[in-house]
């Protein structure tokens, strides 16, 4: 306790020399100051100087000390050491200096001295020390040779001429002293003018004899505060150019603000669970982030203009398992060397940009672990099966009620689990190569999954080892597709066919009759392949569908474009066009012309092309056709906007109408050149392998 009290004594009585002494004090440190800084950043650092000496002082005055030597030894020390900055007081918007101008000239005629020999210079000159006390308290404030310093003060009180004189000159130089024009026996305060044309000191006296550099004389009554830089003048800093560093201020600090936030985004660390190539990347780790995959409510699908896959709910067992999330980000993100990536044509492998839409997550087969991920106009499958991981990417361009309605979770031997849109009211499978069949119903799970039955031979077909399918179901046994019916919110009385073709989407089938007489109506466009004429023309041609690469594909139109008469009375003949429609938009098709009995003949094959679309409704096909009797015929047909049809080459003949049928040229002529002229006047080619069916 009376440590404590001893301690707050000593800060007392230094704290109070400090404030009734305070501008002697501050002329002390002004001119202990380097005299090359400019007086603004001088009157600031003996500011600092006297007021940063309170605690040091307080200590030396607990411990026995004289208070004001103490606070005068902590001023020069801190004045002729170095200041470390920034310290306060600050002054913001003015710049200040001494309305004293003497001060600025005793600093100018002390600039050759060190500055504990300025101190000694005002210690004796200004506040009246003798030499002996002067260099008593500069070994306070940790001068080195005290009595050097105080006979440097004295040389340069001399004069120009015995500033630069050594010490030892200094004491020689005899008793003789010059004193200000003050009164009678008391020194100068500095104010006036000065006999000895310098510092207007004292000299000559040693320390020896007790007379100091002030000459042992006492001052004047208040003269000590006539010459000191408490008192100050004011001017504002440059306006215009402060207001631009507020505006630079500004900006670092928004900058400033800003690296701050990235620095706490980031110093947490990197993810474990994220792979190394975007685990530190801001932008990359909210991508990846379980916690930010978009979650769809589950009615959002009834409430929506938009019906298709951005409407789905999140559905499935482990929604909420962040380690399978994070597994499954961060495979796509960054696959290892032994994940299986499958990736459809056209389609980028590239990590999400932001964060996608979770659509399932859960183990829809035993020990098989399924995530589906949507981003924007792709669709993503990670699944973890038997400790191995696979990634299938496929395009989701413009789907919509029935292209965005099932998404393939597993493949076993010979099932598939499926998951059906939100839209989806009722579920069945119907095998498309038996027409009279009805479709078996399917129990859709609460998380809206089906099993379905898979084709005989699909996964060699996936690969690429099936043979040329033949037709009318020959040979490639059931083709088991679903049929599926939309919710009456969505639309009345709807149903369609999904086939498995490989893919991760089911493709849409569809189905456009053909347009006869004179009384047919305007071109028709593509409808849903469940009506009784739809199913018997597909069933004739199910088995073509192993063509098709599900992986690229999301719709094929069966269109029957004409009906010939054969020759030699043998029947009726369709002509068929089916269209596989691409995610991109392209289009290949396969012309094939169905006789009465028999298998299907294929005419012609065209890759990206606009024929049998929406675009390429205008189209004339050819083949040759040799009937029962062995004789040969040229046949050839068109779509409802052809009016006569050429042919050229090996065969002159023209016909008006959509067909013709003439006797085929020899065998060893070369082919003949058909051209049809549509109502509008202009001329179309055959569709071939090199295009065709254009104007």
């Amino acid at each position: 306790m009376g440590q404590r009290e001893g301690s707050g004594t000593g800060l007392r009585q230094a704290e109070a020399v400090i404030v009734e002494r305070y501008p002697q004090l501050l002329r002390l440190a002004y001119l202990v100051l380097p005299p090359d800084l400019d007086r603004h950043t001088r009157l600031l650092r003996a500011h600092r100087a006297v007021q940063h000496s309170l605690r040091a002082a307080g200590r030396r005055a607990r411990q026995g000390g004289d208070p004001l030597a103490a606070v005068r030894a902590e001023v020069v020390r801190h004045a002729a050491g170095r200041l470390r900055g920034p310290l306060p007081p600050w002054v913001w918007g003015l710049r200040m200096w001494p309305s004293a101008e003497g001060l600025d000239e005793a600093a100018r005629g002390l600039a050759g001295l060190t500055p504990f020999a300025r101190a000694a210079y005002v210690l004796c000159r200004f506040d009246a020390l003798g030499e002996d006390a002067a260099a008593q308290l500069l070994e306070q404030a940790g001068a080195g040779d005290p009595a050097g310093e105080v006979r440097a003060a004295r040389a340069a009180a001399a004069g120009p001429g015995a500033a630069g004189a050594a010490p030892g000159a200094a004491e020689a130089a005899g008793s003789a002293t010059v004193a200000d024009p003050g009164p009678a026996g008391g020194p100068g305060d500095g104010t006036g003018p000065r006999a000895d044309g310098g510092a207007g000191l004292a000299a000559g006296a040693g320390p020896s004899t007790g007379a100091g550099l002030s000459g042992g004389a006492e001052p004047r009554p208040g003269s000590e505060t006539i010459l000191h830089p408490a008192a100050v003048h004011t001017r504002p800093t440059d306006l215009l150019l402060r207001r631009t560093r507020v505006r630079a201020a500004w900006g670092l600090a928004a900058v400033l603000l800003l690296a701050a936030g990235l620095t706490r985004a980031t110093a947490a660390g990197p993810d474990p669970g994220l792979p190394a190539p975007y685990a530190g990347a801001p932008a990359a780790r909210a991508a990846l982030d379980p916690a930010r995959l978009v979650r769809v409510p589950a009615g959002a699908w009834s409430d929506t203009g938009r019906v298709d896959f951005t409407a789905w709910p999140a559905r499935g067992p482990r929604t909420g398992d962040r380690a399978l999330l994070t597994r499954a980000l961060g495979t796509w993100a960054a696959p290892t060397p032994d994940t299986a990536v499958s990736v459809a044509p056209g389609v980028s492998a590239e990590p999400p940009g932001h964060p996608p839409q979770l659509l399932f997550a859960g183990d829809p087969a035993p020990g098989t672990l399924v995530v589906v991920l949507l981003d924007a106009d792709r669709i993503v499958r990670y699944t973890e099966r038997g400790g191995r991981r696979s990634l299938d990417i496929a395009r989701t361009d413009d789907a919509n009620v029935t292209t965005a309605a099932s998404v393939t979770l597993t493949r076993d031997t010979g099932t598939a689990r499926r998951l059906l849109a939100p839209w989806i009211a009722t579920a069945g499978v119907r095998d498309l190569t038996a027409p009279a069949g009805t479709a078996r119903p399917l129990p859709i799970g609460p998380d809206g999954t089906v099993t379905t039955e898979l084709p005989r031979g699909s996964a060699d077909e996936r690969a690429g080892g099936a043979a040329a399918p033949g037709a009318g179901g020959e040979g490639c046994g059931p083709r088991p597709v679903l049929e599926l019916v939309s919710s009456p919110r969505i639309v009345e009385k709807h149903a369609f066919l999904l086939a498995d073709l490989g893919g991760l989407l089911p493709v849409h089938l569809t189905y456009t009759p053909p347009a006869d007489g004179a009384d047919a109506p305007p071109a028709r466009q593509p409808r849903e392949a469940t009506g009784p004429a739809a199913l018997t023309r597909w069933a004739q041609e199910a088995c073509t569908l192993g063509e098709v690469d599900g992986r690229a594909v999301r719709a094929v139109n069966l269109w029957d474009f004409a009906v010939t008469e054969l020759p030699e009375s043998t029947g009726r003949a369709v002509w068929s066009c089916a269209r596989a429609t691409h995610w991109d938009g392209r289009g290949d098709v396969r012309i094939r012309l169905r006789p009465p009995a028999g298998a299907s003949l294929a005419v012609a094959h065209a890759e990206s092309t606009a024929a049998c679309g929406r675009f390429g409704q205008h189209l004339l096909a050819a083949t040759l056709w040799r009937a029962p009797s062995g004789h040969g015929y040229q046949l050839a047909a068109g779509s409802r906007e052809v009016a006569e049809i050429t042919a050229t080459g090996s065969l002159h003949t023209r016909t008006t109408g959509r067909t013709l049928t003439v006797p085929a040229p020899p065998a060893s002529a070369p082919p003949a050149a058909l051209t049809a002229t549509l109502h509008s006047g202009a001329v179309i080619t055959a569709l071939d392998a090199r295009g065709g069916g254009r104007d």
